[in-house]
């Protein structure tokens, strides 16, 4: 029985009760929540923090509960299986390797888990949106020491991921991106001359496919979210954690050591970075990881995967994001305005503005990096951008705490 509840959203209480049920079996006595606390979750999902009102056993004060709303389709990966397993697995690490929060219990029948609570936490958007920009410069190397530990810590441990999700039901497992970065790779040539008239060169698409052996299996795999938006980001007085790993894979690392490169590609707060900040934040995580890869020591190297990583992000984000442009009409111009990636305007750049910074810093790589095609191809997908879209901004600002330093 779920007590003192007052006025909470019905899908809440739902959560809880499903939860007190799973943890008074465990306990083999009642266990009573209270006080809860909507944190919102996803269409498919409920998050909410508790209070143990009656607590059996040594349970914390406070909980997490995810509960999941419906079953997902016969013929599709379960994101419920995906996130038990990952918190299966980091559960399973040592207290100083584990980024994430502790799975207490879990219930497949309710599609429910019960996590760690890691407290009343800002999230990375919050500082990046926030008025210091200290705090958000911290918290951003913060992040990108937490992803090269992580990394580090679950190298080798792909097999136990697959066990994991096994005994969940699940047959195989993949990055959820790489089906739809191959059919980037395959199909943007095309969407590229119909939506913007350019002619991807053979070369060029011949430097992209390139970079489809990181979606393979490539020494350098580990753990990763796969969604790491800001907004699934934690700081917590132990440094930055990771939540919500509803597509929990393993993949090639410098996937998401990009993201230094292509700020949370194609998430609703993609905004620029400072280029030094940029940089020092590929330090941090190559300091991190190349104890278990001590050959990212090397700056050429590491530099190649990260310009591959890079590419193939570009890529992905057109594929995903230039079909929502408005299109032409009979005299090329666009009908009508381009919006933000997401639906705050003021969280969240404009997809010309974005697509177009992709493209400008992926044609510099490239041109220092002797990538002539790519590099050719970037500026032309530019100048197509601004010529269709010539009121938005030319320059994607960076992130709103970082404008005083940028």
């Amino acid at each position: 029985m779920v007590h003192d509840l007052g006025e909470h959203p019905g899908a809440v209480l739902a959560a809880l009760a499903a939860a007190e049920r799973v943890l008074s079996r465990r306990a083999g006595a009642g266990v009573v929540l209270a006080d809860p606390e909507d944190l919102g979750g996803s269409e498919r999902s409920v998050v909410a923090r508790a209070r143990v009102a009656r607590n059996p056993f040594s349970l914390p004060r406070t909980l997490v509960v995810k509960h999941y709303l419906a079953a997902a389709a016969p013929d599709r990966p379960d994101p419920f299986h995906y996130e038990v397993a990952s918190c299966q697995l980091f559960t399973a690490l040592p207290a100083d390797d584990r980024s994430s929060p502790i799975l207490i219990a879990h219930d497949p029948a309710a599609r429910l888990l019960v996590l760690e609570d890691l407290g009343r936490s800002s999230t990375l958007a919050d500082k990046l949106f926030g008025p210091d920009p200290e705090a958000a410069q911290r918290c951003l190397l913060g992040w990108a020491r937490a992803l090269g530990r992580m990394q580090a810590a679950t190298a080798g441990r792909e097999s136990d991921f697959g066990a994991l999700l096994r005994r969940q039901g699940e047959r195989a497992w993949r990055d959820p991106m790489a089906e739809e970065a191959r059919s980037a790779l395959a199909g943007l040539p095309d969407l590229l001359h119909a939506r913007l008239g350019v002619a991807a060169s053979a070369a060029a698409v011949v430097e992209a496919h390139d970079t489809v052996r990181l979606l393979g299996g490539t020494r350098y795999r580990a753990f990763s979210p796969s969604d790491t938006c800001p907004d699934n980001n934690l700081v917590t007085s132990r440094g930055v954690r990771f939540v919500d790993f509803e597509w929990g894979c393993f993949r090639d690392i410098v996937l998401d050591a990009a993201y230094c490169r292509v700020p949370f590609p194609a998430c609703e707060a993609s905004f620029a970075l400072p280029p030094k900040l940029a940089a020092a934040m590929v330090e941090v995580w190559r300091a991190e990881v190349v104890g278990m890869w001590p050959e990212l020591d090397e700056p050429d190297r590491l530099a190649r995967r990260l310009l591959d990583a890079q590419l193939l992000w570009v890529w992905l984000c057109t594929w995903w994001l230039l079909p929502r442009l408005p299109h032409t009409d009979a005299s090329g111009a666009p009908s009508g305005r381009d919006g933000p990636i997401g639906p705050d305007a003021a969280r969240s750049p404009r997809i010309s503005t974005a697509l177009a910074h992709y493209w400008r810093e992926l044609g510099a790589a490239a041109g220092e990096a002797g990538r002539d095609a790519t590099a050719a191809l970037a500026e032309a997908v530019v100048a197509a951008l601004r010529e269709r879209f010539p009121d938005a901004p030319e320059v994607l600002a960076v992130y709103p705490a970082l404008r005083s330093v940028a």
